[in-house]
Protein backbone atom coordinates (compact mmCIF):
# COMPACT_ATOMS: atom_id res chain seq x y z
CA UNK A 1 0.00 0.00 0.00
CA UNK A 2 1.60 3.22 -1.31
CA UNK A 3 1.74 6.22 1.13
CA UNK A 4 -0.07 9.06 0.45
CA UNK A 5 3.15 10.75 -0.46
CA UNK A 6 4.23 8.30 -2.94
CA UNK A 7 1.08 8.91 -4.65
CA UNK A 8 1.78 12.41 -4.86
CA UNK A 9 5.09 12.16 -6.14
CA UNK A 10 4.24 9.50 -9.12
CA UNK A 11 1.25 11.34 -10.10
CA UNK A 12 2.49 15.17 -10.11
CA UNK A 13 5.73 16.51 -12.10
CA UNK A 14 8.28 18.39 -10.10
CA UNK A 15 6.77 21.62 -11.21
CA UNK A 16 4.17 20.59 -9.39
CA UNK A 17 5.08 19.97 -6.45
CA UNK A 18 6.95 22.87 -6.18
CA UNK A 19 3.47 24.71 -6.35
CA UNK A 20 2.62 22.56 -4.30
CA UNK A 21 5.28 23.11 -1.28
CA UNK A 22 5.12 27.26 -2.42
CA UNK A 23 1.49 26.81 -1.28
CA UNK A 24 1.83 24.94 2.05
CA UNK A 25 4.42 27.42 2.78
CA UNK A 26 2.45 30.51 2.23
CA UNK A 27 -0.71 28.87 4.04
CA UNK A 28 1.83 27.81 6.84
CA UNK A 29 3.25 31.35 6.94
CA UNK A 30 0.03 33.90 6.71
CA UNK A 31 -1.64 31.32 9.38
CA UNK A 32 1.58 31.63 11.64
CA UNK A 33 1.30 35.75 11.05
CA UNK A 34 -1.70 35.57 11.63
CA UNK A 35 -2.26 33.78 14.79
CA UNK A 36 0.45 36.17 16.33
CA UNK A 37 -0.67 39.30 15.07
CA UNK A 38 -3.96 38.09 16.34
CA UNK A 39 -2.01 37.41 20.09
CA UNK A 40 -0.06 40.75 19.73
CA UNK A 41 -3.75 42.56 19.66
CA UNK A 42 -5.03 40.65 22.52
CA UNK A 43 -1.84 41.06 24.57
CA UNK A 44 -1.59 44.81 23.86
CA UNK A 45 -5.32 45.69 24.57
CA UNK A 46 -5.26 43.25 27.45
CA UNK A 47 -8.03 41.36 26.66
CA UNK A 48 -9.69 39.31 29.01
CA UNK A 49 -8.26 36.47 29.73
CA UNK A 50 -4.80 37.45 28.68
CA UNK A 51 -4.22 39.76 31.61
CA UNK A 52 -6.02 36.63 33.91
CA UNK A 53 -3.57 34.10 31.89
CA UNK A 54 0.10 35.98 32.16
CA UNK A 55 -1.11 36.69 36.17
CA UNK A 56 -1.68 32.77 36.89
CA UNK A 57 1.83 32.37 35.11
CA UNK A 58 3.64 34.53 37.24
CA UNK A 59 4.57 36.79 34.49
CA UNK A 60 4.77 40.64 35.00
CA UNK A 61 1.87 42.64 32.92
CA UNK A 62 4.39 44.67 31.29
CA UNK A 63 5.60 41.39 29.47
CA UNK A 64 2.30 41.72 27.68
CA UNK A 65 3.75 44.50 25.90
CA UNK A 66 7.07 42.97 25.58
CA UNK A 67 6.01 39.93 24.25
CA UNK A 68 3.00 41.79 21.67
CA UNK A 69 5.99 44.02 20.29
CA UNK A 70 8.22 40.94 19.30
CA UNK A 71 5.39 39.36 18.23
CA UNK A 72 4.42 42.12 15.55
CA UNK A 73 7.88 42.44 14.55
CA UNK A 74 8.67 39.03 13.97
CA UNK A 75 5.17 38.90 12.11
CA UNK A 76 6.60 41.17 9.39
CA UNK A 77 10.14 39.83 9.54
CA UNK A 78 8.66 36.55 8.41
CA UNK A 79 6.86 37.89 5.52
CA UNK A 80 8.54 40.48 3.94
CA UNK A 81 11.33 39.46 1.63
CA UNK A 82 14.88 39.41 1.91
CA UNK A 83 16.66 39.26 5.22
CA UNK A 84 16.92 35.59 5.48
CA UNK A 85 19.18 35.97 8.53
CA UNK A 86 16.22 37.85 10.48
CA UNK A 87 13.76 35.04 9.53
CA UNK A 88 15.64 32.58 11.33
CA UNK A 89 15.72 34.94 15.16
CA UNK A 90 12.43 35.83 14.13
CA UNK A 91 11.29 31.64 13.66
CA UNK A 92 13.47 30.94 16.75
CA UNK A 93 11.88 33.40 18.93
CA UNK A 94 8.36 32.45 18.06
CA UNK A 95 9.35 28.73 18.48
CA UNK A 96 11.14 29.95 22.07
CA UNK A 97 7.80 32.12 22.79
CA UNK A 98 5.60 29.06 22.28
CA UNK A 99 7.31 26.32 23.54
CA UNK A 100 7.72 28.63 26.44
CA UNK A 101 4.07 29.04 26.75
CA UNK A 102 3.34 25.67 26.41
CA UNK A 103 5.62 24.91 28.98
CA UNK A 104 4.67 27.14 31.31
CA UNK A 105 1.04 26.22 31.13
CA UNK A 106 1.87 22.85 31.68
CA UNK A 107 3.50 23.34 34.77
CA UNK A 108 1.21 25.30 36.35
CA UNK A 109 -1.21 23.37 35.69
CA UNK A 110 -3.31 25.78 33.31
CA UNK A 111 -4.42 24.11 30.70
CA UNK A 112 -7.51 26.21 30.18
CA UNK A 113 -11.32 25.02 28.60
CA UNK A 114 -10.67 21.49 27.40
CA UNK A 115 -6.83 22.10 27.33
CA UNK A 116 -7.26 24.74 24.65
CA UNK A 117 -3.81 26.88 26.05
CA UNK A 118 -1.57 23.40 25.65
CA UNK A 119 -3.50 22.32 22.09
CA UNK A 120 -3.21 26.39 20.57
CA UNK A 121 0.34 26.63 21.79
CA UNK A 122 1.82 23.34 20.38
CA UNK A 123 -0.85 24.33 17.17
CA UNK A 124 1.72 27.13 16.64
CA UNK A 125 4.69 25.25 17.25
CA UNK A 126 3.85 23.28 14.51
CA UNK A 127 2.84 25.97 12.24
CA UNK A 128 6.32 27.64 12.99
CA UNK A 129 7.99 24.28 12.30
CA UNK A 130 6.47 23.85 9.19
CA UNK A 131 6.31 27.68 7.80
CA UNK A 132 10.56 27.36 8.44
CA UNK A 133 11.05 23.91 6.67
CA UNK A 134 8.82 24.73 3.60
CA UNK A 135 10.54 28.16 3.38
CA UNK A 136 12.12 29.09 -0.13
CA UNK A 137 15.16 29.13 -0.92
CA UNK A 138 15.55 32.76 -1.74
CA UNK A 139 14.01 33.23 2.56
CA UNK A 140 16.69 30.96 3.96
CA UNK A 141 20.62 31.89 5.13
CA UNK A 142 23.21 30.66 2.38
CA UNK A 143 25.25 27.76 3.24
CA UNK A 144 28.90 28.19 3.37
Amino acid sequence: MATITQQISHRTTPAARGRIRTYAYWACTVSLAFMMVSGAYGEYTQQYGTLETHTILGYPIYFLTLIATWKLLGSAAILVPGFPRLKEWAYAGMFFNMTGAFISHLVERDYGAAGMHLTVTAAIVVLVLASWALRPADRMLPCR
